[in-house]
């Protein structure tokens, strides 16, 4: 209940001096949106440009092979060898 008592008289304080000083007030805002407007174009830009840095990244590593053909034959061989070695445990 103090919470809202206290909400309200802020708000009727709040809305009262906005009249009062109301071309103070346009006068920060005056001021103050075009710095948001600057400060947030900067961000956008900044976020776009890693955004775009990481695109590239990306577009370079998918060209690249994983692996050789040799390493390839090398693994199926182990992976052979390690069959039969399972096959030979189990039989024996």
């Amino acid at each position: 209940m103090k919470t809202l008592v206290g909400g309200a008289a802020a708000a009727v304080l709040g809305l009262i001096g906005l009249v009062v000083w109301w071309s103070p007030f346009l006068t920060l805002l005056a001021g103050a949106i075009p710095l948001m407007l600057l400060l947030g174009g900067g961000l956008a830009i900044y976020l776009g440009f890693d955004e775009l840095k990481d695109s590239w990244k990306k577009d370079d590593s998918i060209g690249s092979p994983v692996g050789s053909e040799d390493d390839v034959d090398k693994y199926k061989q182990e992976i052979d060898d390690l069959k039969q070695e399972i096959e030979n445990l189990k039989s024996a």
